[in-house]
């Protein structure tokens, strides 16, 4: 049965038949669905037309982003129904769960002062890489009231039109910094403990995680350049952390060897020690691994975007797939 206040925003390129199980996800409970295609070549465009959506063929000739696409897609959405209360936001390669728009929709009918709920975005085959697993592991968020959500969420179309919707320059990190504005404007973010949406990474390769986690620091530097200051601090710590880990440290340690000679090499120790220190804190090796490995291209995101920053250009997307 079709809800009449909803609305769904779905972005995506060169999806192929993940799109098409994301949209046939949707198909039968929203009655309005906007699909943003950001230059596919595989025909994504005209299944989303036959699956009944309407489509937004993004103009390329501008910087393409995930925060523009859903803008863009809002908009239209608004534009061929302006009664649409709630909005749920989803990537292409996502199917969403049975029973979620219900269950998300009935949250923010019964809570007026939440603009965001989201629920449990799981990855749909974590068992083929560990790359995979790493991601189910990241989605597994607390359940109860949140600081963000991610590109998966149901939200208030008067609270995004109040606030001015995503930020359009913003490569990654966009729904973070959008739910800090949310937040001070009074409005609440909610994660439910329920199953929102299966997403299919298709990581395989070490080189597309590395990519994905230097996107990562890339949005942390972003954030924490935006929104800093006290009392938000949004994301300065992990982008200090970033740096230390993955940047200063390496130098210093560089450094003392090159004034203390081969024997200073072995302050590199601190690097086992903070694994043996993450490892007793989650118990799994695999993520101690990563979470170690990982500083070094969150270091380099955050260094990118700050080299985009003084150059004065748009940085562009960091893609993994």
């Amino acid at each position: 049965m079709h809800d009449n206040n909803l609305g769904v925003v779905v972005i995506g390129r060169n999806e192929g038949e993940r799109l098409r199980r994301c949209l046939s996800s949707i198909r039968s409970v929203a009655p309005a669905i906007v699909y943003v295609d950001s230059g596919s070549n595989d025909g994504s465009t005209r299944m989303a037309a036959e699956l009944g959506a309407m489509v937004v063929d993004l103009d390329l000739s501008r910087p393409f982003t995930a925060a523009r696409a859903r803008n863009e897609g809002l908009r239209r959405l608004l534009q061929q129904r302006p009664d649409v209360d709630f909005v749920q936001f989803v990537d292409g390669d996502c199917e969403v769960v049975p029973g979620w728009l219900e269950a998300a929709s009935g949250f923010l009918k019964d809570h007026p002062s939440h603009a965001v709920v989201c629920g449990r975005r799981r990855e749909r085959y974590p068992e083929r890489s560990v790359y995979n697993w790493l991601c189910d592991e990241e989605w597994n968020t607390p359940i109860g009231d949140a600081l963000s959500c991610g590109g998966d969420a149901m939200m208030r179309t008067a609270a995004l039109q109040a606030v001015g919707g995503y930020r359009d320059s913003m490569i990654a990190g966009e729904e973070p910094e959008l739910c800090v504005r949310f937040r001070r404007d009074g409005w609440r973010i909610h994660r439910m403990d329920h199953e929102m949406t299966l997403h299919d990474a298709a990581m395989t390769r070490f080189s597309q995680w590395w990519m994905r986690t230097v996107r990562s620091g890339h949005a942390f530097a972003a954030g924490a350049w935006l929104h800093g200051a006290l009392p938000e601090r949004h994301w300065v710590w992990e982008t200090r952390r970033s740096w230390f880990w993955g940047i200063i440290l390496p130098l210093l340690i560089a450094f003392a060897m090159i004034g203390l000679g081969p024997w200073a090499a072995l302050l590199a120790l601190v690097y086992p020690l903070q694994w043996l220190r993450l490892f007793r804190r989650n118990g799994s090796a695999r993520s101690s691994t990563f979470l170690v490995i990982g500083k070094f291209p969150e270091a380099l995101g955050a260094l990118k975007f700050h080299i985009d920053r003084l150059r004065g250009v748009a940085g562009t997307i960091i893609e993994y797939k």
